[in-house]
């Protein structure tokens, strides 16, 4: 792929993180001064979920993919769960020293959901370039599933690692909802049909609309 179509299809997967930053900017919070960060380091987290989907499929802990369970699986634990087990891993230390510091960017979880927010929108953009370089379908798919899925499972995901040594039982329930909303994705995205279609469409979409109000209403 040439140079001038990848950068076109990078500024085209980045248009939901000009968005959320316009919206951060426009409620007037000091999210936007560490954005490139939050962002970086979801995009940095693609790289540890790669590694941990090798590492299982190396270690042979899961069935083979040709039966339902190993299916079901391979969807949810050795693709959903490590994704999401990666952004907690790198979010996590940086939620933690913000803490410490007695600065946080937003007050209470709300800073999780916001960080978790931006750090997932940086795992789909670069996962798209990764994956999707070249196909305007696949970039389409990317922008209207992917890409705002990652945005809201990392959301909760930012909350989590916010809030876990205040609310473990709680925080865990968080983190199993994200791995569930991204593994039904991930079902639907990969099953032919127009319901499925919608649906892979309608659960980010939805998902993502449920993280920014969560976000919006801490800020009251």
């Amino acid at each position: 792929m040439s140079v001038v179509p990848l950068l076109l299809f990078i500024l085209v997967s980045s248009l939901p993180a000009f968005l959320v930053f316009l919206w951060f900017r426009l409620g007037r919070r000091r999210i936007p001064g560490s954005f490139p960060l939050w962002l970086l380091v979801g995009a940095g987290s693609l790289f540890l979920a790669l590694f941990l989907q090798v590492a299982v499929l190396e270690l042979g802990i899961l069935p083979a993919t040709g039966s339902r369970t190993g299916f079901f699986l391979e969807t949810f634990v050795r693709i959903a769960f490590t994704e999401e087990l990666s952004r907690f891993l790198v979010l996590a230390p940086l939620c933690l020293f913000f803490r410490r510091k007695g600065r946080p960017e937003m007050p209470g979880a709300e800073a999780g959901r916001a960080a978790g927010l931006v750090a997932g929108l940086g795992f789909g953009i670069l996962e798209s370039v990764n994956y999707g370089a070249g196909s305007p379908l696949g970039l389409f798919a990317r922008l209207f599933g992917s890409i705002p899925l990652h945005a809201a499972c990392g959301s909760r995901v930012g909350e989590v690692a916010f809030t876990l040594g205040e609310k473990p039982g709680s925080a865990v329930l968080r983190f199993l909802s994200a791995v569930a909303v991204h593994g039904t994705y991930n079902i639907l995205a990969g099953t032919p049909g127009n319901l499925a279609l919608i649906g892979s469409i309608l659960i980010p979409l939805l998902a993502l609309a449920t993280s920014v109000q969560a976000i919006a209403a801490g800020r009251k």
